[in-house]
């Protein structure tokens, strides 16, 4: 970041982690039955606790909050306010908005999906889409999958105390870090992302185990939309690169920043359609879960994943920005990581089999 924007920037990141703490803790007062899960539901989560899952109503007042004090932050970037911006806060919108519905009615899979469906093609037809392929068709097709993947990667990972709320503090990090190092410092999204980053921090005193509050569907979407659109811009399209990158670097950084996403959304599709269960038929069997089975508490799961957060911090900041003369070993080694991370935890995820698939019979969430 550049030193005219550091006072900015740290005054507005500490009042965002204040009022974000503020609304948390009034929201969780003044709940009552608002948003509480678990009370008479057949859907069998992690927790047989009932806790108001509210925490994603911070988010979104955070993330408009941000949007709206950008312009004072950085009043002569008048170009951040054009269509793809529009497009970015509607799709959030939408992911913010399906999330509530879904924690209020427990909507269908379908329509669900179909609301993912749409947040991809609209940030498409606003002009934020993945430039990787001669191919406009195939860009679009990989934006639209992205988007949808993402969404529901996010949702599927929220099934223990703090882990969605760690894993995308550590995306969130590097896409923050990555712009600071490539000299992206003026950048309105940085605004965007250190809201994100306070509500986050501020939500997680609420939620680290045992948790107080759920951020519910409500959250997960709005995150899982959000971090899509931000990672097409900071990772997919190289914005947070510090020198030249090819499609294969930006596969890679992918790959890596959202690594922990991407390994238990694949492992549990893999698991669960191997067994003849519909991948979006949810139970504990995530990979989270069975490191729980491996005799490790939920406060012990959630630092796990972050330091294998914080490492995948690192990797993906080396492959951003301080391996500029790429060799062909490095995409050897950067691969291997991932492959390595995936194998441990799909291994682990096959293991205390009897827990996991103990309660197919019912109707289970995530």
């Amino acid at each position: 970041m550049t030193e005219s924007f550091t006072l900015p920037y740290t005054l507005f990141f500490a009042g965002a982690l204040f009022f974000s703490f503020f609304v948390n803790r009034f929201l969780l007062k003044f709940s009552g039955n608002l948003g509480i899960r678990n009370t008479n539901e057949t859907i069998i989560r992690w927790s047989s606790t009932s806790k108001p899952a509210l925490g994603g109503i911070s988010f979104f007042i955070i993330f408009l909050l941000s949007v709206i004090v950008i312009s004072f932050i950085i009043p002569d970037y008048n170009d951040f306010f054009n269509l793809q911006t529009l497009g970015m806060i509607l799709v959030v919108s939408i992911g913010f908005l399906m999330g509530l519905f879904d924690d209020a009615y427990n909507t269908r899979p379908w329509l669900k999906f179909f609301t993912q469906l749409l947040c991809g093609v609209l940030l498409v037809a606003t002009g934020t889409y993945i430039d990787i392929f001669s191919s406009l068709f195939l860009n679009y097709a990989l934006t639209v999958f992205w988007v949808v993947g993402m969404m529901n990667s996010i949702n599927m990972l929220d099934n223990m105390d703090g882990i969605t709320s760690i894993v995308s503090l550590s995306i969130l990090l590097s896409f923050l870090l990555g712009m600071w190092l490539s000299g992206d410092g003026s950048n309105p999204l940085v605004v965007i992302i250190l809201g994100i980053i306070a509500v986050l921090l501020a939500f997680l005193y609420f939620n680290w185990y045992p948790s107080k509050m759920y951020m519910g569907d409500t959250g997960s979407q709005f995150l899982g939309v959000l971090l899509a659109a931000l990672g097409v811009n900071s990772l997919w399209n190289g914005v947070a690169f510090g020198g030249e990158s090819t499609a294969l670097m930006r596969f890679l950084a992918v790959a890596i920043v959202f690594a922990l996403p991407i390994i238990d959304t694949t492992t549990v599709f893999i698991k669960r359609i191997a067994r003849g269960q519909s991948p979006f038929v949810g139970g504990k069997d995530h990979t989270t879960h069975h490191i729980s089975y491996l005799g490790f508490s939920d406060g012990n799961v959630a630092i796990i994943f972050a330091v294998l957060s914080v490492i995948s911090v690192v990797l993906g900041l080396l492959v951003m920005n301080f391996l500029e003369s790429w060799k062909i070993y490095y995409y050897i080694l950067f691969g291997a990581y991932f492959v390595a991370l995936f194998a441990v935890l799909f291994t682990i995820a096959n293991l205390n089999k009897a827990k996991a698939y103990g309660n197919d019979t019912e109707k289970i969430n995530r």
